[in-house]
């Protein structure tokens, strides 16, 4: 039996979305100097990168844009991949950016790997959330909380000209 998908966000929300994100991350450090941006491989890193640009056009911020690679079905012992220098990371400030936030897993281990370099703070922003979690995550910044069952499953598109995010059931 296929999938049934349901439209969410289109081009012009997501796009939106990402926007008030980006302004709201520059309200939250706007006295700060520099901030990091580490997007977790795949949406998350598209996600960062939208942000980033944003970020570098409407702030004065010293913005990086960095990835952490982590294996999302075993993070605890799969191999973890960062882009940057962790020691470069201490005493600043850092938002972890991932496209959905669902049980925390993932962004639990990630955040793990990144307290290792003691930044000043550590926030994290997400496209969608959906409240499924099984850790103690919270997003500091967030397009769209979504109230969903555990059978269904978020999809967000960055891959083509339309942007979408998706409910599969």
């Amino acid at each position: 039996m296929p999938k049934e998908r349901t439209l969410i966000l289109n081009t012009t929300q997501v796009n939106q979305k990402i926007t008030r994100m980006a302004h709201e991350i520059y309200e939250h450090h706007y006295t700060s100097k520099e901030l990091i941006l580490v997007g977790v491989k795949g949406n998350g890193s598209e996600l960062a990168t939208r942000l980033y640009e944003i970020l570098v056009s409407i702030s004065t911020l010293n913005v990086s844009n960095l990835v952490l690679t982590i294996d999302k079905e075993d993070p605890l012992h799969g191999d973890i991949n960062f882009t940057g220098n962790l020691k470069d990371l201490k005493g600043k400030q850092v938002v972890l950016v991932d496209d959905v936030l669902n049980s925390g897993r993932t962004l639990m281990y990630a955040s793990r790997y990144l307290l290792d370099a003691e930044v000043k703070r550590l926030s994290i922003a997400t496209l969608v959330d959906r409240f499924h979690r099984r850790f103690p995550m919270r997003a500091n910044f967030v397009g769209l909380t979504l109230s969903t069952n555990l059978k269904e499953h978020v999809t967000v598109d960055f891959t083509s000209k339309k942007e979408s995010v998706h409910l599969e059931a």
